[in-house]
């Protein structure tokens, strides 16, 4: 049965390419690439000599049927991303669904990903995170979307060009506070760099100099408390419970509920001890 393959290629540097995912562009019959130009540099640097068909957001719509019909006609595809893994913060997520739709065996090539690298380096939490992506073009849904996600307390995770950096920064310090951020560039690349600090530190920074390359912004979630969550010893319970419902261990979901509701886990013991004696 013939397959669409999602091979990840280097985010940077060249030698973060799989060997399996140089076995697979080897062996398909054709390669969808977002940029066929940035792609050929790709496959001329690993011997590889297979046809490229130009496939991104503006014609997926006809060029994702075509694929599918070539496959469905018994060939083997491989769709690659301009870097990174296929489908994140791409067109490639669209063909997926196309070749789903028509039971067509979808296989992952994994590799490196800009998200991930940026997070694992950060210092940040990387036990609950959320990856946002590009925010909204407009103004208006940009801080709409910022609204929504300033309660998370998971680490959040944006891409941003360099064009609309500073507009970002300012969106983010406005809406989600002087949180603690880390912001990468140029990841694996010779003048790879993070910088560290709150938000208004780096806003700071960058009236001085201006922004080039693409970055990966990973910013802390919120730490706040609700004032307004009813404290009440069935809501506690109640929350306990949830936590355990969703396949949380006890001592987790003790400590998750002692945190949302800023007590003690001795306090949350107590309770759940007493509960069980009544």
């Amino acid at each position: 049965m013939s397959k669409l393959y999602l091979v990840a290629t280097p985010i940077g540097n060249l030698e973060d390419i799989t060997i399996r995912a140089i076995k697979i562009l080897k062996e398909v019959d054709f390669i969808a690439a977002e940029d066929t130009r940035h792609t050929r540099k790709l496959l001329t640097h690993f011997e590889i000599h297979k046809p490229l068909i130009h496939y991104d957001e503006n014609n997926k719509n006809i060029v994702g049927e075509k694929i599918i019909e070539r496959i469905k006609k018994g060939e083997n595809c491989a769709c690659v991303s301009d870097a990174g893994i296929p489908a994140i913060s791409d067109p490639g997520a669209d063909l997926v669904k196309l070749a789903i739709e028509e039971k067509i065996k979808v296989v992952p090539i994994p590799g490196a990903n800009a998200a991930l690298s940026a997070l694992i380096c950060s210092g940040l939490d990387t036990s609950k995170f959320i990856f946002v992506g590009f925010l909204p073009k407009t103004q208006k849904k940009c801080r709409e979307t910022l609204e929504k996600l300033k309660t998370y307390e998971e680490t959040l995770i944006f891409y941003e060009s360099p064009h609309h950096l500073k507009l970002t920064l300012k969106n983010l310090f406005e809406i989600l506070g002087n949180r603690e951020t880390v912001m990468a560039r140029e990841l694996t690349k010779i003048h790879e760099e993070f910088q560290r600090g709150n938000l208004e530190t780096l806003i700071k920074n960058f009236k001085e100099i201006e922004p080039r390359g693409e970055f990966v912004i990973v910013v802390a979630g919120t730490n706040e408390i609700d004032e307004n969550i009813e404290t009440s010893s069935d809501n506690l319970i109640d929350t306990y419970k949830k936590f355990i419902e969703d396949g949380i261990d006890k001592k987790t979901a003790m400590r998750e509920t002692a945190k949302k509701f800023n007590i003690s886990r001795r306090e949350i013991y107590n309770l759940i001890l007493k509960e069980s004696e009544i």
